[in-house]
């Protein structure tokens, strides 16, 4: 398996959503009524501290997350990473795809001079739990939302 990582390009948008779409938990929530798509991939595109990430194999996008650095004056001013939407394409799930997107993503932080890495995921997704603490990360904290 050859997975190689770059920066989202427009022409990926339809199968970085496909992936999105085809997720049971992400299915049951609440559809967001009145979004433009197309203009968040824009402003995640030109913001120099977000980067949407696909992996493609073979010429082909077979998984997606989105990376953004935040900084701030906690940890003295250390930058921290954030992966969102971690998404691999069904036909391509359980063969390290995500494993290699994962590592990757850590060593783009590293890059970046970031001084911690960390992720949120569903409560109900217990194996993404495993795959996570098999990578090193730990749940240290319980996460809120408020939907708006």
């Amino acid at each position: 398996m050859s997975v190689s990582f770059r920066i989202a390009r427009r022409e990926d948008v339809p199968a970085i959503l496909a992936m999105l779409d085809d997720d049971p938990v992400a299915a049951a929530r609440e559809p967001v009524e009145g979004t433009d798509v197309m203009a968040a991939f824009e402003a995640i595109d030109a913001d120099p501290r977000n980067e949407l990430i696909v992996a493609e194999e073979d010429g082909q996008v077979v998984g997606t997350f989105q990376l953004t650095f935040i900084p701030g004056l906690s940890r003295r001013g250390a930058e921290r990473a954030q992966i969102e939407a971690v998404r691999v394409a069904t036909p391509h799930r359980n063969r390290g795809v995500g494993r290699r997107m994962m590592e990757w993503a850590v060593e783009r932080a590293r890059e970046r001079g970031c001084r911690l890495v960390q992720l949120t995921t569903d409560k109900a997704r217990h194996d993404a739990h495993r795959f996570y603490a098999s990578l090193g990360f730990t749940a240290t904290h319980e996460g809120f939302k408020l939907r708006l």
